[in-house]
């Protein structure tokens, strides 16, 4: 591990030991994880106030779905990962559009293009979140190769693939303290909560509510929403 970055990590340490909250116990296979968002960057005009305040990341197996959306405008985004089902889409809503794409696998999700050819060097670094024992990695962008940004993910949650179709495919563990670029954007993400819960396998099927656009189109959606 970076000596420079230990001061960081101590102070996210401290931060996440004392927010944090485990409802569950380890080594579940199913149920939630609800986490904090922050955001830094270029946002444009947009105030953060009116920007998604949390991430509610629902798990069964290895079916994933994300979902950050604000109570602003009904606007929000979906990624949805259901490999059995060879299910990989994103939904976009803002207003009275609603949009969705669908994915090949091995496809990054919509919007996440500027963190396509990141490296990710993992460390020996450990921290407990929410009651889970995490490792470290630290991440570089294409963009800019002398930022270097911590993540940090667990191997006590059961869930296979759980980083499919995300810059992070090749991390075998799920994200409790992660980053998303998009466009000029960073989103940080912090886990809050993680509830032992069952899931009811229609959320992770192929929504019909939404009208069938291009991963171009979703790509211009997002970016707008989150650099309008």
């Amino acid at each position: 591990m970076k000596y420079k970055h230990i001061p960081v990590i101590i102070l996210s340490m401290a931060f996440t030991v004392s927010a944090c909250r485990n409802h569950g116990g380890k080594d579940i296979s199913e149920g939630e994880i609800h986490y904090s968002i922050e955001y830094s960057g270029n946002l444009g005009k947009v105030p953060k106030e009116l920007l998604p305040k949390n991430l509610i990341v629902s798990f069964k197996q290895n079916k994933v779905l994300f979902e950050m959306t604000s109570v602003f405008g009904n606007s929000g985004i979906i990624n949805l990962s259901n490999p059995k089902s060879g299910i990989y889409d994103t939904y976009f809503s803002l207003f009275a559009l609603k949009y969705y794409c669908e994915l090949s696998e091995g496809e990054l999700f919509p919007g996440l293009g500027s963190m396509d050819g990141i490296e990710i060097d993992k460390t020996s670094g450990n921290m407990d979140i929410c009651g889970f024992r995490c490792k470290h990695a630290e991440v570089t962008l294409p963009s800019d190769r002398d930022k270097i940004i911590s993540i940090w993910y667990t191997d006590e949650i059961d869930v296979r693939g759980s980083n499919l179709a995300t810059p992070f495919e090749e991390i075998d563990g799920v994200l409790l303290d992660f980053f998303f670029r998009i466009g000029e954007a960073e989103i940080h993400f912090s886990a809050e909560n993680i509830y032992s819960k069952e899931i009811n396998d229609n959320i992770f099927e192929r929504r019909t509510d939404y009208t069938k656009a291009t991963q171009e189109d979703i790509n211009g959606f997002i970016s707008k929403m989150v650099n309008f």
